[in-house]
């Protein structure tokens, strides 16, 4: 692909707090809902971000080999622990002293700071111990983020190129309060839906609060990670109006599809949506930020959608949807491999919500990586799948650019291995290895290929 990319396109790589960090104790940090999942045996081993790539103290030389990788943006994320540690709200200075640094250390390397406000790391002590009160459960929690974006945008100001409210809403509730494979894992099926309203109240009114103490200059975005499904049409429907609209359309067209409150009847009144709601989800945003990784292959059960509803068992609405086994090749996360999917996914974005500009926040591959030795004792990885997969998307990203979708950015997970949540330490998505024992790091051919990439598709 010898093509180049617009001008101003935004090159990137990506991490998120909790999984890069480290000092979970450190500085006035307090524990988050992960902290308490991982600490409590939901993850793989055990493992937990407590030290994770020790970022936190490495952080200058980490960037420097961000800068070495040639990108003009980097998307990190604010850990809310360090920023609000107690319950009274107040500022952590040494929390917010931190990310200043970061960012400014970004803007003398040239690097345009892409923050995201939540990912995932809420506060525990904004939520019950099993996680059956507070949390996204109580609506509380949106006003409660909203004046903590209000304190970070006070602190990094227009220095800060985009601020991005929430981090794939669709894990924060759907995997975290109806499912239990994130924190806090409540397993609570229909509840679920009680946290994916307060989530996208907590977006609209972060929005605003940034707003308020940054200015107009920085760019507002939110990051979905959409269910692209394949497969039996109705099932692909109503997975779309569950696990997508649900977000997109009340933050970018002011309402709810009124299809997602007729087939969740008999499990969810959707009462606790208030008059005005609405109004403040359906904030104005810059960009529209996707992470994309794979698709999913869909029929129609009979199985209830709920089981612990027993509405639900005779509501033939809420009848759920099959996954089925996806055709190969398949990532080290089991994940297909589609990068079509990503190309008729941006082109369907920018044809059903036409004029918001796209960023595809996210993408990358899982591999089996392996430290060698190459000549002269030198330590090497060698990861010619990650190679294949950053450039089949790259040139998908490209293809839906000529197609006419306006994407501005593509940034790759991750710039390092890093925890990955529920699977510990047992993936690595990282551009540069991390022995998590000593610590050191070791760049992979991956991050050789695509800062070269870098600079020969971007625009002079």
């Amino acid at each position: 692909m010898a093509e180049r990319f617009p001008k101003g396109f935004l090159f990137g790589a990506a991490t998120a707090a909790y999984q890069i960090e480290g000092a979970a104790e450190e500085d006035g940090r307090t524990p988050s809902i992960w902290d308490t999942f991982s600490h409590t045996g939901h993850t793989l081993n055990g493992d937990s971000g407590d030290v994770a790539d020790d970022f936190y103290h490495r952080w200058e030389d980490d960037l420097k080999l961000l800068h070495d990788l040639g990108v003009n943006a980097y998307r990190f994320s604010i850990g809310v622990p360090r920023i609000i540690p107690t319950p009274d709200g107040k500022p952590n200075e040494a929390g917010l002293d931190f990310y200043e640094k970061i960012t400014d250390r970004l803007l003398e390397y040239g690097i345009a700071p892409i923050v995201t406000l939540y990912h995932w790391d809420l506060p525990q002590y904004m939520a019950s111990a099993d996680g059956r009160e507070g949390g996204w459960l109580a609506r509380d929690t949106a006003y409660r983020l909203a004046e903590y974006a209000g304190i970070v945008a006070k602190r990094l100001g227009d220095r800060v190129h985009t601020y991005t409210t929430l981090n794939e809403p669709w894990c924060s509730t759907y995997l975290s309060y109806g499912g239990t494979e994130h924190a806090p894992g409540l397993g609570g099926g229909p509840l679920a839906f009680r946290a994916v309203h307060h989530i996208n109240l907590a977006h609209g009114l972060m929005c605003e609060a940034v707003r308020a103490e940054a200015g107009a200059k920085p760019e507002l975005s939110v990051t979905c990670n959409l269910q692209i499904s394949r497969g039996d049409a109705d099932a692909v429907h109503r997975l779309d109006l569950i696990a997508n609209r649900a977000f997109l359309d009340p933050m970018l067209r002011g309402r709810y599809p009124q299809e997602l409150f007729a087939i969740t009847k008999g499990i969810c009144d959707w009462d606790f949506i208030r008059d005005g709601d609405l109004k403040l989800i359906n904030q104005p945003i810059d960009v529209l930020g996707l992470n994309y990784y794979s698709t999913n292959l869909v029929k129609m059960s009979d199985r209830p959608q709920f089981p612990q509803s027993t509405a639900a068992s005779t509501n033939p609405g809420a009848s759920d949807v099959d996954f089925l086994p996806t055709p190969g090749p398949h990532t080290d996360m089991g994940w297909n491999i589609d990068p079509d999917a990503l190309y008729e996914t941006l082109v369907r974005l920018n044809d059903d919500y036409p004029g918001m500009p796209l960023v595809v926040t996210e993408n990358g591959i899982a591999c089996p990586d392996k430290v060698e030795a190459g000549p002269d004792g030198v330590k090497m990885v060698h990861d010619d799948d990650r190679i294949d997969y950053l450039r089949r998307h790259l040139d998908a990203v490209h293809r839906a650019i000529e197609e006419g979708a306006d994407v501005r950015g593509y940034f790759a997970w991750s710039l390092m291995d890093n925890f990955e949540w529920a699977f510990g330490y047992s993936k690595r998505f990282g551009l540069f290895y991390v022995d998590y024992e000593s610590q050191e790091r070791v760049k992979k051919d991956s991050f050789m290929w695509y800062r070269d990439f870098i600079a020969e598709h971007s625009a002079r």
